[in-house]
């Protein structure tokens, strides 16, 4: 994954509460085992029409967002199914930041194990960032929001700003851009320092059966 410390990218709005994982990625898409190739599947009943072709009024088709790198989304976003498929959808069509008044919790925790930030603001805020986007797309504009992770801070060009919480190992996850896998290799040394005391002390008896 790659370590993420602060972004400034385009906003995406999300206009729809309680989206589930099978709408951000259908379940005839999860037969890939690989982590990539998934993001052209992102939302694909929303941003298709029944013949396949794309539906305009589906918000990642606008020219405006297809170039978007931080999702705004309504409260409890990733309900449903465990499947990490639709983080890696997300991940894999280019958003590196999701923000929301609540997400679903497996949704939450599989995100930043998969290098995907999730930031949780009070609704009221939510709400402001919805009309400035909106009415920036009016203006045919890009609302435009700068993700600090390090100071777990966000704000826009306009002088707006807010802080925001972050667990300190889900903030490492993303800071230093570790999986499971790799945060334990960092304590590799401490592991084998471990294993050999263990041996000494417990001393290995080899049983033999007669």
């Amino acid at each position: 994954m790659e370590p993420l410390k602060k972004i400034r990218g385009i906003v995406a709005p999300i206009d729809r509460t309680d989206v589930d994982t099978d709408q951000i990625i259908p379940k005839q898409f999860l037969k890939k085992i690989e982590r990539t190739g998934f993001g052209e599947f992102l939302f694909y009943d929303w941003r298709y029409k029944e013949d396949g072709t794309p539906n305009p009024d589906f918000v990642l088709n606008k020219p405006l967002f297809r170039k978007s790198t931080i999702l705004l989304a309504r409260k409890n976003f990733g309900t449903g199914s465990s499947r990490e498929h639709a983080v890696w959808a997300l991940y894999d069509f280019g958003f590196r930041v999701i923000i929301s008044p609540k997400f679903a919790d497996i949704f939450y925790n599989n995100a930043f194990k998969n290098g995907l930030a999730l930031i949780t603001l009070p609704e009221e805020i939510v709400d402001q960032l919805f009309q400035k986007v909106y009415e920036l797309e009016k203006q045919n504009k890009h609302y435009y929001l700068t993700v600090d992770i390090e100071e777990q801070v966000i704000y826009d060009d306009f002088g707006f700003s807010t802080k925001f919480e972050m667990d300190p190992v889900r903030k490492m996850y993303i800071v230093e851009g570790l999986d499971e896998i790799a945060i334990t290799l960092k304590y590799e040394d401490k592991i084998k320092e471990y294993e050999e005391k263990r041996k000494k002390l417990f001393p290995f008896r080899e049983i033999t059966q007669k």
